[in-house]
């Protein structure tokens, strides 16, 4: 086949002077954070939170609670159509590659890349491909092949020279759970990740993330009060260290407390059964100014935009490149 996609990979610090390139998505939820009047004070709230989950989870030789700072890179992916690269690529994917920085030592402790994902793929499936699907449709639904192109894209990507060179183990995305389905606890507890759950049915979004090869496991941390997604290849409690796990805990459950307080800073705890609602009253706003409304908006922004730069111009290269990654 003539076309062989390939990928570049360039990062961002995420600080408290970030701003988001021109390039970067968005909708991207650390790129809502990063602007307004409020834009400094956003990011300091948010490291800060990051750190503090950080050593209250890593307590051990941590009398003081501060041993360990979490830093954050934007790990940004553009595809090429071109092995050579002539072209000037479309950016693709944005994840965060987690360092622990240990104060007492000076290490620099290396974390799990992943975490927070976003794809412009992605917002052109669920913002424009799915809407269309279920505009005349008896019941809502997805097309058969939803999603298929961009866990394609997503494997290339990881299984990239590009990706191997910086990263040394597979992704991890963390995220909420689904408002939809119920979640029940089973009795096991992992010494970082917490109480494990389980649901009856998979939802879209792990269906979604089925077909970029990634499985899914829920837990609750201690000190948490609802259970996370973590998506994952491989095995998630014997591939990573404790560390590791603890820096992703502290990073994404940070955001979460943000963009979905009456879930992730609810005033009580899941039980045993639990189902995740956003019309839950009783939470702890956490100041962190970020506008959920305008990510939406800009979700089917985005997706166009995609859909007129990437996925239209280039429908047939990309049927065939996908069709023979099939065989």
């Amino acid at each position: 086949m003539a076309t062989e996609f390939t990928f570049s990979i360039s990062t961002t610090r995420f600080d408290a002077d970030y701003c988001p390139s021109a390039g970067s998505r968005a909708t991207t939820n650390f790129a809502n954070l990063a602007r307004g009047d409020g834009r400094r004070q956003n990011l300091l709230n948010a490291l800060e939170m990051m750190d503090a989950r950080c050593n209250a989870l890593a307590s051990a030789e941590n009398p003081n609670g501060d041993r360990y700072r979490v830093e954050l890179d934007i790990v940004s992916a553009d595809v090429h159509l071109d092995a050579a690269q002539t072209d000037a690529g479309v950016p693709l994917i944005e994840m965060l590659d987690v360092t622990i920085v240990d104060r007492a030592t000076g290490e620099r402790i290396p974390g799990i890349t992943g975490n927070n994902f976003s794809s412009y793929v992605r917002d052109y499936d669920f913002s424009v491909v799915l809407p269309e699907h279920n505009a005349d449709a008896a019941a809502p639904g997805a097309p058969e092949d939803f999603g298929d192109l961009h866990g394609k894209l997503f494997r290339h990507f990881v299984e990239s020279a590009a990706y191997r060179e910086r990263f040394a183990q597979a992704p991890v995305i963390c995220i909420s759970v689904s408002t939809s389905k119920t979640y029940r606890s089973t009795g096991y507890r992992h010494p970082i990740l917490g109480v494990e759950y389980r649901q009856s049915e998979y939802s879209m979004t792990d269906r979604y993330f089925a077909k970029m090869g990634l499985q899914v496991r829920y837990f609750m941390p201690a000190g948490s009060v609802a259970p996370l997604a973590f998506y994952f290849e491989g095995d998630l409690v014997a591939d990573y260290s404790d560390l590791a796990l603890i820096g992703t805990i502290a990073t994404m459950e940070t955001f979460q407390k943000i963009y979905r307080p009456e879930v992730y800073n609810a005033a009580s705890v899941a039980g045993d059964i639990y189902r995740a609602a956003l019309e839950n009253p009783d939470f702890t706003p956490t100041g962190i100014v970020y506008d959920r409304e305008e990510r939406s908006r800009l979700g089917v922004e985005q997706g166009r935009f995609v859909e007129e730069h990437f996925m239209t111009p280039n429908r047939e290269i990309l049927a065939e490149w996908a069709t023979a990654r099939a065989i």
